[in-house]
C-alpha cells in the first residue's frame, strides 16, 4: 500500500500576481488525486487543509499515521470527511463499517481512530475524496446521504449559473469543528460557478472538478479582483483558494465540483462581493 503526500507553502497575492502558467500550477493546482490502490494526499499550509484521494481496488487502504500532522495517528488533532465519487464502498472508522454509495458522504470527528477505504466491487471502484483540517474537540461522526444534505438553489438560466448547492458538512446537518463541505450540481445548460465572484479572506476553499468528459475543461478563475488569472482543469483536477482571491470558472461542458472551507467562520454566507466592474 502506498501513502503519498506533498507539502504546498503559502503563496501571497504579490507572487501569484507574477507567476506563469506553470508557477500558479505548482502553487494551486492538484492533479492525479485518484490513482488505483494508492492514498495521494496535499498538505496545504492554507489553514493546514489536507487534500487527498483514495482509491481502493485490490486492496483495503489504510490511514493511521501521517507523519507531516506531527501526531502519532492521523485524527489525534484532526476531523476529517470523505465523499464518494466513484463507485460503491466501504468507509472503516476505528471498527465500524460505513457503507458510501455515489455522492454519499461522511464526516469523522477527531479522535476516532484509523481510517479504512475499500471497494465493493474491484470493476467499479470507489473513489474517496478527502478533506481534513486540524480539530479543537471531538464531534460525532455522520454518515450523510445527498437526501440529507442541506438544498440551496441559485443563480439562474439567463445567468448560465443556475445551480444545486448540497451542503454536506455544515452547521444545519451536523456538527464540525472548522470544516464546511458541499456539491454543486448545475442545471443543464449552465456553465458558470460563482460568478459573480466573491472572496472571504476568515477561511480558504478548495475546488475538486469531477463528473467531465475527457475532453471537458474547466476555466478557473483565480487571484485579488484587480488581478486576476486562471487554470485549465481537467476532471479529478483539484485547486486550492487562499482567502484573498476569488474562485470562480467556467466549463466547455457539464461537470460538477465539492467545495471545501476552513478558517475562522462557520457561517456558508460570510463572503466579500465582488463587483462585476471592479473585474481586471
Amino acid at each position: 500500500m502506498t501513502i503519498s503526500v506533498s507539502t504546498r507553502q503559502v503563496v501571497g497575492p504579490a507572487d501569484a500576481a507574477r507567476r506563469d502558467t506553470q508557477g500558479l500550477r505548482a502553487g494551486f493546482v492538484i492533479e492525479g488525486i485518484f490513482r488505483p490502490d494508492e492514498i495521494n494526499l496535499t498538505y496545504s499550509h492554507l489553514d493546514r487543509m489536507i487534500v487527498g484521494g483514495v482509491a481502493p481496488v485490490n486492496e483495503k487502504l489504510v490511514i493511521d499515521s501521517v507523519a507531516e500532522t506531527g501526531t502519532e495517528h492521523f485524527l489525534d488533532r484532526r476531523e476529517v470527511a470523505v465523499v464518494n465519487i466513484g463507485g460503491s464502498g466501504v468507509v472503516t472508522v476505528g471498527s465500524r463499517d460505513h457503507s458510501l454509495g455515489f455522492q454519499e458522504a461522511i464526516y469523522i470527528g477527531m479522535g476516532e481512530g484509523a481510517l479504512g477505504f475499500a471497494s465493493d466491487d474491484p470493476a467499479a471502484p470507489a473513489l474517496f475524496y478527502l478533506l481534513s483540517a486540524p480539530a479543537h474537540r471531538a464531534c460525532p461522526t455522520v454518515q450523510i446521504s445527498r437526501d440529507m444534505a442541506r438544498k440551496v438553489h441559485l443563480g439562474s438560466a439567463e445567468e448560465s449559473n443556475a445551480r444545486t448547492i448540497n451542503q454536506y458538512v455544515h452547521p444545519d446537518v451536523c456538527e464540525s469543528c472548522q470544516l464546511l463541505v458541499g456539491l454543486t450540481m448545475f442545471e443543464p445548460g449552465s456553465v458558470w460557478n460563482t460568478m459573480p465572484a466573491h472572496v472571504h479572506d476568515r477561511r480558504m476553499e478548495v475546488y475538486l472538478y469531477f463528473g467531465m468528459q475527457e475532453s471537458t475543461r474547466v476555466f478557473h478563475f483565480m487571484g485579488e479582483p484587480s488581478e486576476t488569472r486562471h487554470v485549465v482543469l481537467k476532471n479529478h483536477d483539484a485547486v486550492l483558494s487562499p482567502g484573498w482571491s476569488i474562485h470562480s470558472g467556467a466549463g466547455t461542458g457539464r461537470y460538477a465540483f465539492i467545495w471545501a472551507m476552513a478558517g475562522d467562520n462557520m457561517s456558508f454566507t460570510d463572503m466579500d462581493k465582488v463587483p462585476m466592474e471592479t473585474l481586471r
